[in-house]
């Protein structure tokens, strides 16, 4: 690959599906690679704080079937997607298309196909997305976290490659010192909403907090939640004495993951494995709603493993202070987690996605 090879990353609007589209992009635009990525309106802004990286947004709506009316429509502007789709490869003219889920990356796969474009689609949760589903017969490639992925026929498992999670490589490479001594210290609890933010955290957690605080746990608290909710949270916390840090969506949590003693979190793979590369302790709350229970799978299959623990949404107020008391109270629960996680590393993440790409534009087939 002498010569600048030109890749687009195909992305949907969450940021579970544009930041790891995001860190490939910065990681094979140093190689010989020409990089754009396109996403949604929604994707654009997880995009916007990353700098030179070159983006384009073109429309897509899910299916909506609710009634037949919105159904017919769906279906239309799919297809009107699929059309902008095919006049935006046929402008660019790249040698292979990279899939990192979400809906929106669905047109520009399918249109990629029809050009005869190879593609490529990665998934890393454990149960695979509704888009890349569609996409498994079509794709050249099926790139994935995790071998133990759910819902690609056997047929296909011919096309799967475990390559680990396409995570920030700063994060990869931190090495983190134990910082909790509970002789004394502060508890710090870094609470992780996920990119579209987490209504109940906001809502429920700080409350849990203050019976903590009422229970002698010395906690200091770092909270990530939406900008409408960052009043009211510092409000509440204040009240309660309780230190405390309110911020908002961020692409790099590494200044607060390295001195986080326990996280709670949402159960999507990306944050998931950017803790256990961190070596940060977590309870993760599944989003109930996520499509075909992914981020319960993701939690239930990092719990199984000892590498965190997991609390089901509907429990938070019954379970949680309760865990949170127990994991402060046990040194040793904490270090059998952390233990754990130390054997997990995705230093390879990068060589194991060149080397595939290498074979790839090779193969002249």
């Amino acid at each position: 690959m002498s010569k600048k090879i030109k890749l687009l990353i195909a992305a949907g609007g969450t940021g579970g599906h544009v930041l790891p589209g995001c860190n490939l992009a910065k990681n094979l635009s140093k190689d010989n690679f020409e990089i754009k990525i396109v996403t949604d309106k929604r994707g654009a802004r997880f995009i916007e704080s990353y700098q030179n990286l070159n983006y384009y947004i073109l429309p897509s709506k899910p299916i909506i079937k609710k009634n037949f009316i919105k159904i017919i429509f769906s279906i239309f502007f799919l297809f009107y997607a699929i059309l902008r789709s095919i006049i935006f490869l046929l402008i660019n003219r790249p040698s292979l298309v990279f899939g990192t889920g979400g809906y929106a990356s669905f047109p520009l796969c399918i249109a990629a196909k029809l050009l005869k474009i190879r593609f490529i689609i990665y998934e890393n949760n454990l149960v695979i997305g509704k888009a890349n589903k569609y996409l498994v017969p079509f794709a050249h490639k099926v790139f994935v976290s995790y071998r133990d992925l759910e819902g690609i026929k056997e047929k296909y498992k011919n096309k799967v490659k475990e390559i680990g999670n396409i995570i920030n490589k700063d994060i990869i490479n931190f090495r983190k010192n134990d910082l909790y001594n509970k002789q004394g210290l502060q508890f710090k609890v870094l609470v992780l909403g996920g990119s579209q933010g987490a209504e109940v955290f906001a809502n429920e957690i700080p409350e849990i907090f203050i019976k903590c605080k009422e229970d002698k746990i010395p906690l200091e608290v770092y909270q990530q939640c939406l900008p409408n909710q960052e009043q009211r949270l510092s409000s509440l916390y204040k009240r309660a004495n309780l230190d405390h840090k309110i911020f908002n969506f961020s692409n790099n949590l590494l200044k607060y993951y390295s001195k986080t003693d326990l996280a709670i979190t949402r159960a999507g793979s990306s944050v998931l494995a950017e803790l256990i590369n961190c070596n940060v302790p977590f309870i993760s709350i599944p989003l109930p709603s996520s499509a075909d229970k992914h981020q319960f799978k993701n939690a239930i299959y990092y719990e199984k493993k000892k590498l965190g623990f997991l609390i089901e949404e509907k429990d938070i107020k019954n379970n949680l202070s309760t865990k949170i008391k127990a994991i402060y109270e046990s040194n040793s629960t904490i270090k059998e987690i952390k233990n754990n996680q130390r054997q997990y590393s995705d230093k390879n993440i990068y060589e194991n996605i060149n080397e595939e790409l290498r074979n790839i534009f090779n193969d002249k087939n």
